[in-house]
């Protein structure tokens, strides 16, 4: 129908199914290259949420999750109300917070400085040697700190002590722990983290710095107004990254490192969940703290995306 007021009847070929259809059909290699990534999230990822329930119940495995009595926000009310919860809030965002202030932007000046390198094979050397410490296991790590900062048997304790120097406690201290477990894994992820803002810097057009260089702009200059503005985006993409994932603290170095004198700064939620969960058998407990964790996270998330889409032109939707 082509009457003036009256909607055209669209083709079958033409209608929006039949196209993404299509597109589908003449793409199929690239669908099947995704199709193992789609099955892995579905199953690994989006399948198990339905479990997120035993959080509103009173789980008992005999019964299973459906047949748990239905207790509501329970276990939400009893972790805000325990004497733990700020302790523990308190001790997620300040090493989080801590890891973000000093990690987050070591990896962006030391790709600059990379950029900055002129001797391919001093580059590339350097470039291992702060590579290499992310493939280090964290159980392996671990046993490394032990190794250097343990009180009765530590390298370095033992190096200090030999110079006189009272040695702290850098293990055993709560006010050494957050520093200890930041520095290091500031030591094991700072080389890797440059690889996203090197590739980023390899986008700068040459002709902006032979230009700049013809006006006479030094090369601090042109790294701060060429090189850094390049990166911006990818900055602030992975700024957005890291800040929902502001109390996903992972708990397995926390734990390998934990001690009863180190307890009162190192208890984070993710610890508490594993404690509740898997060695107290508090299922629903645990599931209901763990999903308190990821709403905040989700919330920051949305919030810090927001924020960045107001300001700049980059956000991640």
């Amino acid at each position: 129908m082509n009457g003036k007021g009256q909607q055209a009847i669209r083709p079958p070929s033409l209608r929006p199914s039949s196209g993404i259809a299509k597109r589908m059909k003449q793409n199929w290699e690239l669908y099947l290259f995704i199709l193992p990534a789609f099955v892995y999230f579905a199953v690994f990822h989006y399948g198990p949420m339905y479990g997120i329930q035993i959080a509103f119940k009173n789980f008992i495995p005999s019964k299973g999750i459906f047949g748990s009595e239905w207790v509501g926000f329970q276990h939400f009310e009893r972790f805000f109300n325990s004497h733990y919860f700020w302790d523990l809030l308190w001790n997620t965002l300040s090493i989080s917070f801590y890891e973000l202030a000093i990690g987050f932007p070591l990896p962006i000046i030391l790709a600059l400085a990379f950029n900055e390198i002129r001797n391919g094979y001093f580059k590339k050397s350097v470039q291992t040697i702060t590579y290499a410490p992310h493939f280090i296991s964290i159980v392996v790590m671990t046993g490394m700190i032990i190794s250097f900062l343990s009180p009765t048997s530590g390298m370095l304790i033992r190096g200090l002590e030999a110079l006189g120097i009272d040695a702290p406690q850098f293990l055993n201290d709560p006010a050494w722990f957050k520093t200890v477990y930041v520095i290091s894994g500031v030591w094991q992820n700072t080389g890797w983290g440059t690889i996203i803002y090197l590739a980023a810097l390899s986008a700068v057009d040459p002709q902006l710095h032979e230009a700049a260089i013809v006006d006479g702009a030094s090369r601090f200059k042109r790294l701060l107004h060429i090189n850094l503005p390049t990166i911006i985006p990818t900055i602030t993409i992975l700024l957005i990254l890291n800040t929902g994932n502001i109390l996903g603290v992972g708990y397995e170095k926390i734990l390998l490192l934990q001690n009863s004198l180190n307890l009162e700064s190192s208890d984070v939620i993710s610890t508490f969940v594993y404690r509740s969960g898997l060695v107290s058998a508090q299922y629903s407990f645990s599931t209901a703290v763990g999903l308190f964790n990821s709403i905040v996270n989700a919330l920051m998330l949305i919030t810090v995306n927001q924020i960045a889409k107001r300001t700049s032109a980059t956000s991640l939707w």
